[in-house]
């Protein structure tokens, strides 16, 4: 089944306020003797700060020097995710004295490092949130490189998408096929591969009939659903925000829809927790049936309360989502060819990240939000 099913339904992103990111800074570095050589336009974080401080200033830099391994790839879109907020505020530690963030973007590649063999000049490619692993350790030998102690990630330890330019080992890209969008493909390559994984994690095998839950309903949620209800099974979404998150559940299919800590109607197989809310969890217990499972689908989660050991009792658990594999990706946007999965997106220009992220951090995006590179 060809990818060209991908749908896409794409809102363009209103104008704000100009921040330090901005198209006055990108049409100045265009002017006629503007521009240096051999350099590229991202929006960067020398520290971490409240993305309403416009933390993300966009410069003018270096093209990346490539390794052998590496390819160079012209960014088309970026999409973002709660991860990339994290970065940006701080939740997630810096690990560099600066950073561009950003790790699900589309592109085409413009140069192959001297060893790579396996991608070809102007092919398409993805780059996912997993950068680089070891290779070598016992989790890499043993089919978990998502757990790798040496593993760099894209946008965090390893520069990312919110740029024109981006260099990524070859060996953890991933081909795209001509016939499919740029602003439908790149939510999928975290967004959607996290929650792959994450109902992977559920534990369910027979999915006919089977009750999932999610809890948040954004980027990840919108596509989980797809996958979900793919395979058969009854979904079941507690979200806050009725005019976007609410609604958009209802129109993909929801079995129910309701308040963020709503009980639903029916006792649940496995739910997800895609809001970084730690406070949802006793509810999201409540909600299971014996012996299901609760997986965190985030990075992040603010801290989570403590709760009577009769939620978890009769062998309810509760597990995290660690990053993903390279074949959780390849096998997911299989899948997702096959099921027709579309995304639902608002698109906004490189200049608008610092706007792009404001509008994550207060629920303001309908699906998933992704910056265009012009």
């Amino acid at each position: 089944m060809s990818l060209r099913h991908f749908l896409v339904g794409v809102e363009r992103g209103q104008r704000q306020p100009t921040l330090p990111c901005d198209r006055a800074h990108i049409e100045a570095l265009n002017t006629p003797g503007g521009r240096i050589s051999s350099a590229m336009q991202a929006c960067v974080l020398s520290a971490p700060a409240e993305v309403t401080t416009q933390p993300l200033q966009l410069r003018e830099m270096p093209s990346p020097v490539l390794a052998a391994d590496e390819v160079r790839i012209a960014v088309s879109a970026c999409a973002i995710c709660r991860t990339d907020l994290h970065v940006v505020e701080g939740e997630l530690p810096a690990r560099r004295s600066r950073v561009i963030p950003g790790h699900q973007m589309v592109g085409r590649v413009t140069e192959l490092g001297a060893d790579v063999t396996q991608l070809s000049l102007g092919q398409r490619v993805g780059v996912a949130w997993l950068h680089r692993t070891c290779g070598v350790c016992r989790f890499c030998r043993s089919g978990r490189e998502n757990l790798c102690e040496s593993a760099d990630f894209t946008g965090w330890t390893a520069d990312g998408g919110f740029a024109t330019e981006i260099k990524a080992p070859a060996g953890f890209t991933y081909p795209m096929p001509d016939d499919l969008s740029d602003l439908a493909a790149a939510p999928l390559l975290c967004a959607g591969i996290i929650g792959y994984r994450a109902l992977k994690l559920t534990g369910i095998t027979s999915w006919a009939g089977a009750r999932i839950g999610l809890y948040g309903f954004g980027a990840a949620g919108h596509i989980a659903i797809q996958i979900a209800r793919g395979r058969g099974a009854e979904v079941y979404v507690c979200t806050r925000d009725r005019e976007r998150h609410q609604a958009l559940a209802a129109e993909l299919g929801a079995a129910w829809v309701g308040g963020t800590v709503a009980p639903p109607p029916v006792r649940l197989d496995a739910a997800i927790i895609f809001a970084p809310a730690g406070e949802i969890v006793p509810p999201a217990l409540a909600a299971l049936d014996p012996g299901g499972t609760l997986v965190l689908g985030g990075i992040h989660m603010s801290p989570i309360p403590s709760f009577p050991y009769e939620l978890i009792y009769r062998e309810r658990a509760v597990r995290s989502v660690a990053n993903n594999t390279r074949a959780d990706g390849r096998e997911f946007l299989a899948e997702a060819a096959r099921l027709h999965v579309h995304t639902h997106v608002q698109s906004f220009a490189l200049a608008e990240a610092n706007q792009a992220l404001i509008a994550l951090k207060h629920d303001a995006i309908r699906g998933a939000g992704v910056l265009v590179i012009d």
